[in-house]
């Protein structure tokens, strides 16, 4: 079987040269006769667990539809020996609500992993999703198949920070990350509340971003007045917990916390994978 890298989009799923070849299942072989594209029934293309988005715009969908009606499908779905969805949910969609009993599929033979990391890479390489929607799909690559922010980054095309960026969303609090779905906050807005480390403050930023409209600077300049007031609570705190705390936050690249109450203190360490974690406790150990 060749060897198809998950990082390449849709061109490495489908074969670029096509020899047609007649059988009684009107089927079209590749060359390599592993991979072939055949007309399959709508009700027979199964689902994808995999599938990152979520929601799907129904005006779009209907315009989708209504092309399809004119022009046909002019791209094939792409499923696994299984019948699985791999990429095209908008298309298959749109094809349903057109009235098609068929559609073109490509199939692809990979084994259950294969299929599952590649139904994923090709969803996040191609489908305009939201930022929880793309969030939640890299968090799916690192629990699933145990990748590395970096290995991650490599398969979509994206850079490492773009990739752990998107990953910080997943910390705020389900209500603001609804929001970002649905539009009512930008990424901007998100990025500044995640500057908020605690939970209630966010909200309580989120609630007046919503109530005021504010534009993601005016939600800046509220932002600089909580630095400044926690930067004035920091000062009244104990020079050596706060000179441990910028030591270890140097150290570990990361946020770190060390806090004293009474006779007991605590060090607490940000991270946001369990390969995070893993690279703290590298550092931790080795030091």
């Amino acid at each position: 079987m060749q060897n198809i890298g998950l990082g390449k989009g849709l061109s490495a799923l489908i074969p670029k040269q096509i020899q047609v070849k007649e059988t009684k299942a009107k089927e079209i072989v590749s060359r390599s006769g592993e991979e072939v594209i055949q007309e399959l029934a709508v009700e027979a293309i199964k689902p994808n667990p995999n599938q990152p988005r979520k929601e799907i715009d129904q005006q779009k969908l209907l315009e989708l539809a209504d092309s399809l009606k004119i022009h046909g499908l002019l791209q094939p779905l792409v499923v696994d020996q299984n019948n699985v969805l791999i990429a095209g949910q908008r298309r298959l969609e749109a094809a349903k609500l057109a009235g098609f009993s068929k559609v073109s599929v490509v199939v692809k033979q990979s084994d259950v992993k294969q299929s599952l990391e590649m139904s994923l890479v090709e969803n996040l390489q191609r489908e305009n999703l939201n930022a929880i929607e793309q969030a939640m799909g890299y968090k799916s690559l690192i629990d699933k198949f145990g990748l590395s922010h970096v290995e991650v980054a490599e398969r979509v095309g994206k850079k490492r920070p773009t990739v752990s960026n998107y990953l910080r969303l997943l910390k705020l609090p389900l209500v603001i990350q609804q929001a970002l779905k649905e539009g009512k906050l930008i990424e901007g807005h998100a990025k500044a509340l995640l500057e908020v480390k605690d939970p209630e403050k966010q909200l309580v930023l989120y609630k007046r971003i919503l109530k005021n409209r504010l534009t993601n600077a005016d939600t800046r300049r509220i932002l600089h007045k909580f630095r400044k007031r926690a930067k004035n609570t920091r000062k009244q705190r104990e020079p050596i917990l706060m000179e441990a705390q910028d030591k270890l936050e140097s150290f570990l690249d990361t946020r770190v916390k060390v806090i004293r109450d009474g006779r007991v203190g605590k060090i607490q360490f940000e991270f946001y994978s369990p390969e995070e974690l893993e690279g703290l406790l590298e550092k931790i150990l080795k030091k």
